[in-house]
């Protein structure tokens, strides 16, 4: 196919490039990324610190094996770790939780033994399974997930643990206090209240156990940006509207406005800017307005923050096998997830660190983890505030006032202007039918106008992989190949008609 339509694509992240990537190799001439910023890779990002790289945005690869394209591309690529390509690693399936080594300790300076909380895994892990299973059931007993976990929790606990004495009990609350942290900054929301229960479950796993790449994610990125052609992006070029037509009368392609009043024409745009940048634009980047039905789903689907906080010490302070810490407070047998006065005690919201390995490649540095509005007060103060916040934590924790970081570095997606915020999770009322409107293309099927002007990708587009990089990929494929497919149902004759 050698096809001169002219294809626009709003966003230089995984999902534009991936589209552009497709259209190109398939044939398409005049395929051209807008993006926003200085950079490619959109919520990839790569940064330092001192000597180490370290990941201000994506971090693994969620399911490295076989049905995962980011997987298979870094592989063709040659970017990752031996031991990530083995058989048993991509055999593995750990349903989105890898059975880290854990290092656990209290808000008393106690270090604590796994089995101590067994119980408290137990319980949380199974009422994290049932919260999956109601989209294929049908119907919510709750609007949250938040809520059904603490309805069923009151009862299990009175049941299995009636004859535990006080001290243990409150230890094994604080723990689920401290589970429900690590789901907020899995899921990206500020409390699993805001997680819609009906779907929440639609979001599926890859086998594989979870790996990185060693010289950074964006050495993912620069590869598939050396395979497209030169100039094929323009920088630094934000995007004010995209002025589509839904009537029959009016035969005239897109018109792109930048920002800076320059005017692009195009048979068909693809729009792969984050959900949190759609949320608080959509009425001024889009004319006319988004059909109703579409503009609701945008809405219902969740998108929040999950920051981190990259932490080096001269020396560990946990196990030389440790992968994770987790910190448990002793006053949260209240079960929470979110703080009601988020300045106060913001780093409370902080569930503990991932330990960056191999201790060879990256030396002694932690990942800190924190999601929600207390994250987004967190990108508010400084660099040093952070850090005092950080060294208090961790000698309260380990009992020992001595600790003290090296440096730190930390991510700011909420307050990033073309993010607002980290990724997506089905909220409240959302259900299939919401992420199916969010890839439906415009014009709605139906009107007669000129078909697939408007069309989206991103994560919040993908139905089962929303929040996940390989989500974004596959949702950029899906919409270069609906184009593909367009035009390779049109005879050549119909073609030259259309150019005319």
């Amino acid at each position: 196919m050698n096809i001169n339509s002219n294809i626009v694509i709003i966003g230089c992240g995984m999902s534009g490039i991936a589209a552009a990537h497709r259209l190109i190799g398939a044939g398409f001439n005049n395929v051209r990324i807008l993006e926003a910023t200085g950079r490619s890779g959109g919520r990839i990002k790569t940064g330092k610190l001192g000597n180490s790289i370290v990941e201000i945005g994506a971090n693994w690869i969620h399911g490295p094996s076989e049905g995962n394209p980011v997987f298979c591309l870094a592989r063709q690529y040659g970017l990752l770790d031996p031991e990530a390509l083995t058989p048993e690693n991509q055999a593995v399936d750990v349903a989105g939780h890898p059975p880290w080594v854990p290092n656990i300790f209290s808000s008393s300076g106690r270090r604590l033994k796994a089995e101590t909380l067994r119980p408290a895994v137990e319980v949380f892990f199974e009422l994290m399974q049932e919260s999956s299973e109601f989209h294929s059931k049908g119907g919510e007993p709750c609007a949250s997930v938040g809520d059904f976990i603490r309805s069923k929790l009151q009862q299990r606990v009175a049941e299995i643990w009636k004859d535990v004495d006080a001290n243990t009990r409150t230890l094994q609350m604080g723990a689920i206090s401290s589970m429900l942290k690590v789901e907020c900054s899995v899921n990206g929301t500020h409390s699993l209240d805001e997680v819609g229960l009906g779907a929440y479950g639609l979001y599926k796993t890859l086998p594989g156990l979870d790996c990185t790449f060693p010289g950074g994610y964006e050495t993912l990125i620069k590869k598939m940006m050396s395979e497209l052609p030169n100039g094929s992006v323009t920088y630094n070029q934000p995007v004010r509207c995209v002025h589509w037509n839904n009537t029959e009368k009016r035969k005239i392609p897109l018109t792109i406005e930048c920002e800076n009043g320059e005017k692009l024409s195009a048979d068909h745009v693809i729009v792969t800017v984050p959900l949190g940048y759609l949320k608080k634009h959509h009425t001024t980047l889009f004319h006319p307005p988004l059909p109703l039905h579409k503009l609701h789903s945008i809405q219902r689907q969740g998108f929040g923050t999950n920051n981190k906080i990259f932490v080096e010490f001269d020396s560990p302070w946990w196990d030389a096998d440790c992968e994770v810490i987790y910190l448990v407070w002793e006053d949260e047998d209240a079960i929470v997830d979110q703080e009601p006065d988020v300045q106060r005690p913001w780093i409370k919201k902080l569930f503990g660190f991932t330990v960056l390995k191999p201790t060879e490649r990256y030396g002694h540095i932690l990942c800190g983890w924190i999601a929600g509005h207390e994250s987004e007060y967190m990108e508010t103060l400084s660099e040093q505030e952070v850090m005092f916040a950080v060294t208090q934590l961790i000698r309260r924790f380990t009992g020992n006032p001595s600790i003290t970081p090296r440096r730190i570095v930390r991510s700011q997606w909420f307050h990033d202007p073309w993010t607002c915020g980290s990724y997506s999770y089905p909220g409240k009322q959302c259900s299939m039918q919401d992420l199916e409107n969010m890839m439906e293309p415009l014009p709605v099927k139906g009107l007669q106008s000129r078909p697939l002007q408007v069309l989206f990708a991103g994560e919040a587009t993908h139905p089962s992989y929303y929040s996940t990089v390989h989500g974004a990929l596959l949702s950029g494929w899906r919409e270069a190949d609906r184009l593909i497919s367009h035009y390779s149902s049109i005879s050549p004759s119909q073609l030259a008609k259309a150019k005319l």
